[in-house]
């Protein structure tokens, strides 16, 4: 077999000193999205001795984030969960939890699933998903494939991260979330003749260099900035690649629909856009004009809090510059405008005429991912009865959209646990999240919820706050180098390579996401399996099912690069039928959504000011004065995950709330002084950092904080409630679909704390 790399090597080989090295892919553990980072793995004696980048990999090149990195601290700590463990239903809480064997765990969760499944039906089980690692995207066949539950909940308010971006996508063009090109599947990559440097690279509300650190765009911008893209930063706050923007407009959060809705309204009212694709490819452009004709750039100004000439210094500067591209991230998805804030933003993407350009916005082919031709990869939907779905599934009713991804409406699926009603939540599976320390907003009501169930079981590597409260069977997950599976560089339809996870040794009983799935869902549920008689068979059913390949394909090629063509919508690749177009209703690109109006939704973007803002309830703001905003990711950390590693917590050692200069010397605050947080809602504390990237109205608090040093047992849970800023974010302040929640944009006081008032916290 000949092998495509620099080295000449196959995906194993032995070295003269006894030393096995592996090539493979990373997923999270230890920590991040499914970005398929190229990785070395040099084991001796059964035990990973060091890990370095592999230079093979077509997109990180060798690169790696300090996560990775540091993989042995996180491998063998001496903390980490690698046995299964039970504990007493009366011992929640507690610190008592006794090792058994794998047999025996597996002979509880049957006994548990039998006994529910034939007293209370299927729907009194659930599982709760959170993000990153396979878990996070393997919660839906959880539910489906393994329990046969309509019910699987990601418990973040409104579901706001990625749901909002990837339904307004999908409903407007039939696309999940289109990617910026860089030349991620070429071969030569950049020298490629085909591609274009983008002239102008917009991050809206992303920072992709603490957020997706390597495959998924982080390496790639800067590369692009090396050949002369320039960089438009939309953030309420300076972050180091905003620095080197040319253009930086720091908008009031929560205000992104109305500064999309402006520029697009600039765009067409100044002639600045591509007649031939709005006449060609899009549907309702008239409509869409009307209405973004109501958001002057003065109005957006005043809403945004911006100058005016600033934007339109920025709309002109990026639609009279072609191409050019647009990458937003979680701020967008994090307001009740969330979907509302994408379809705005694609207008802006299409105005432009950078919708599947070289150097634009990249589409996935009708045939390779979400949205794609034939079923959904035997993730287990299509095992489900339909009447069962629709009768018991928590919010189907209610918020048909934001369910329509076999997710539950999660701020429903709260009122649920609390209350029983509709029907009573019995047994739950923790499925690799950590929502009372990460996820959950009032994650006081989650932790009450989640105990309400009277069976818990949580797959993860360490105790978390979450496990320690009402965890009753706890499954030790196996990090990637000790599995087998395939991960993408992107969540959505747009990845361009997917990449193998080689197994390079063991740890303990731990298992993957995968092998739990498969092994507990044919004990469980052996009808849904079908076909599927091996672990592998499972591999290549839910993660090789759009590709040409196998899963032994896989491991011996370590990566598979996906063809890469442009103006698929003119070349029938972007519809099932082969025909020129859009998969919408249709075929075109619908700047009016049927869907969203089939929905009974508005079908058109439009703004709604945050429901807790100077603006809006301006008697708080007087109370509170300033716009809480929180979800930043960070370089040492991935949302709630290590901050038992060392190495890690040097680089950030406390929970931080950035601070302008000048408030803080108003109240008297000096960096690394203790902090309270609070509004009506609740309050946390956090240590503050006077830093210049925050405006004077604006503070910025750090999110999944818990201490594994501290107290675990109740009431302390590691500190995780005291250090949660979610404390301060409501539920059910959300988007009419059921998606978007304020996240960014609460409102608070600030008050130093004197030595005293933090040891009485304690």
């Amino acid at each position: 077999m000949e092998f495509e790399n620099d080295l000449g090597k196959p995906w194993r080989w032995e070295e003269e000193d006894g030393v096995t090295v592996t090539r493979t892919c990373a997923w999270s553990p230890p920590g991040c999205h499914p970005v398929a980072c190229g990785l070395k793995l040099y084991v001796k004696d059964g035990k990973l001795i060091k890990v370095e980048g592999d230079e093979n990999q077509p997109i990180t090149q060798g690169r790696l984030c300090v996560r990775c990195m540091d993989m042995l601290e996180q491998v063998y700590h001496p903390n980490r969960i690698i046995h299964p463990m039970k504990r007493a239903y009366e011992d929640r809480g507690k610190d008592k939890w006794e090792q058994i064997t794998m047999d025996e765990a597996y002979a509880i969760i049957k006994e548990k699933h039998d006994y529910y499944k034939t007293t209370y039906g299927v729907q009194s089980m659930i599982t709760f998903t959170g993000t990153g690692r396979q878990g996070g995207g393997m919660g839906g066949s959880a539910a489906c494939k393994v329990l046969g539950t309509p019910n699987n909940c990601y418990c973040q308010s409104g579901q706001s991260c990625y749901g909002p971006r990837t339904t307004s996508t999908i409903f407007l063009m039939g696309q999940a979330y289109p990617e910026i090109d860089y030349a991620g599947g070429m071969v030569d990559r950049y020298d490629d003749p085909r591609f274009e440097v983008p002239k102008y690279i917009m991050l809206w509300g992303k920072a992709p260099l603490e957020s997706n650190g390597d495959g998924f765009f982080g390496h790639a911008i800067i590369d692009l900035m090396k050949r002369g893209a320039e960089i438009i930063s939309i953030d309420p706050r300076v972050n180091w690649i905003a620095t080197r923007a040319k253009y930086h407009l720091r908008l009031r959060p929560g205000t992104d629909c109305a500064l999309a809705m402006a520029m697009c309204n600039i765009i067409i009212s100044e002639d600045l856009y591509d007649h031939e694709f709005m006449e060609n490819w899009t549907y309702g452009f008239a409509e869409f004009a009307e209405r973004v004709k109501t958001m002057s750039a003065e109005k957006a100004a005043e809403i945004c809090m911006l100058d005016v000439e600033d934007i339109y210094e920025v709309t002109r500067a990026f639609a009279t510059s072609r191409p050019s591209s647009i990458c937003w991230g979680l701020a967008v998805d994090m307001s009740w405008n969330s979907v509302q804030t994408g379809q705005a933003i694609m207008g802006i993407m299409a105005l432009t005429g950078n919708i599947d350009v070289p150097g634009g916005q990249i589409l996935a082919a009708a045939d390779d991912g979400i949205g794609a031709k034939g079923k959904f990869g035997g993730k287990g939907w299509d095992t489900m009865d339909p009447e069962l779905i629709e009768k018991y599934q928590i919010g189907r009713k209610e918020y048909p959209m934001s369910t329509r991804n076999y997710q539950t409406q999660m701020d429903m699926t709260l009122d649920t646990l609390l209350t029983g009603e509709p029907y009573k939540l019995r047994m739950g599976w923790i499925y690799s999240t950590n929502p009372i320390a990460c996820d959950g907003e009032e994650p006081g009501k989650w932790r009450e919820g989640l105990c309400n169930l009277e069976f818990v079981m949580v797959t993860d590597l360490f105790m978390t706050p979450t496990a320690m409260a009402c965890g009753d069977l706890f499954l030790p997950l196996a990090m990637f180098p000790e599995q087998d599976a395939v991960v993408s560089n992107h969540y959505c339809g747009t990845p361009t390579i997917t990449g193998v996870i080689n197994k390079a040794y063991s740890v303990g009983e731990c298992k993957s996401d995968f092998e739990y799935t498969f092994e507990l869902g044919k004990m469980l549920r052996p009808e849904a399996w079908e076909g599927q008689d091996t672990l592998e068979d499972w591999i290549n059913a839910y993660g090789l099912w759009t590709l040409p390949v196998d899963f032994e394909y896989m491991r011996e090629h370590v990566y598979y690069r996906r063809k890469v063509g442009y103006y698929k919508y003119e070349t029938g690749e972007l519809r099932a039928d082969g025909e020129p177009g859009f998969e919408t209703f249709t075929h075109r690109l619908e700047l009016f959504s049927l869907v969203l109006q089939n929905y009974g939704e508005d079908p058109l973007p439009y703004y709604r000011e945050p429901p807790m803002s100077p603006v809006s309830t301006p008697d708080q703001f007087e109370k509170y004065p300033f716009v809480l905003t929180t979800g930043a990711r960070s370089y040492a950390y991935f949302h709630s995950e290590q901050r038992m590693v060392p190495m890690l917590r040097e680089i950030e050692p406390e929970p931080v709330v950035e601070i302008n200069p000048k408030v803080a010397e108003r109240l008297d605050i000096r960096d690394g002084d203790w902090v309270k947080l609070e509004n009506d809602w609740g309050k946390c504390r956090q240590r503050a950092r006077v830093t210049w990237s925050v405006d004077e109205k604006t503070v910025m608090a750090q999110h999944g904080w818990w201490k594994p040093e501290e107290d675990g047992e109740e009431p302390h849970l590691f500190g995780s409630l005291a250090y949660n800023p979610n404390n301060l974010i409501p539920n059910h302040h959300i988007g009419k679909t059921g998606y978007g929640a304020n996240i960014k944009s609460a409102l608070c006081s600030v008050t130093k704390l004197t030595p005293a008032e933090v040891e009485a916290w304690k």
